[in-house]
């Protein structure tokens, strides 16, 4: 099973990932995948592989799009987890959910909090206007109604949203299981 993180800027994902990662750490019923990305490897924020874009290009994968000028990509082999029932945990745009719906048996953990928190952490950041600030916090991407989704509200301590992501991945494999096991 894949599942596709998704959240708003400043929902605080990637802290919530790390910690979920650092939780289920040796954990081979669980693969959180390192994305490709056409950014300097040391330009601050997530580990992931960093790639020109002509190397981009000519590599293929599972899932690629596009964001911020940007090119990111899950590498094709996490196909190989997902036939083994691994369940694949991957952070991506809402954007790529209806297209990875169609090739992947999906399930999407949403990372948010309420507008207020995520209009504080934005400009605690120091990178954007205001107006540009209440552009992001107006967008609205649906998540198609036919896939599970399970939302994390970051709004307490990063450990307590860590827990209630690492309870969520395990509640899918439970039910990944099941529905194996059935089939």
């Amino acid at each position: 099973m894949l599942v596709l993180v998704v959240g708003p800027s400043g929902a605080g994902k990637d802290t919530v990932l790390g910690l979920a990662r650092s939780a289920l750490a040796g954990d081979a019923r669980f693969r959180f995948v390192r994305r490709v990305i056409t950014r300097p490897a040391n330009a601050g924020g997530e580990d992931h592989e960093a790639v020109s874009e002509d190397t981009f290009a000519r590599r293929s994968f599972a899932l690629r799009w596009q964001a911020h000028g940007l090119s990111y990509g899950i590498p094709l082999d996490v196909a190989d987890d997902l036939d083994r029932g691994v369940v694949v945990v991957a952070n991506v745009s809402r954007g790529t959910i209806a297209f990875a719906a169609e090739r992947f048996p999906v399930r999407v953990i949403e990372v948010t909090a309420p507008p207020s928190v995520l209009a504080a952490r934005l400009a605690s950041r120091g990178r954007e206007t205001s107006d540009d600030i209440a552009r992001r916090l107006a967008r609205d991407v649906q998540i198609p109604a036919h896939v599970p989704l399970e939302r994390v509200v970051n709004d307490r301590s990063a450990a307590d949203a860590a827990r209630d992501f690492v309870a969520a991945l395990l509640k899918y494999h439970r039910d990944h299981k099941a529905i194996t096991r059935a089939t």
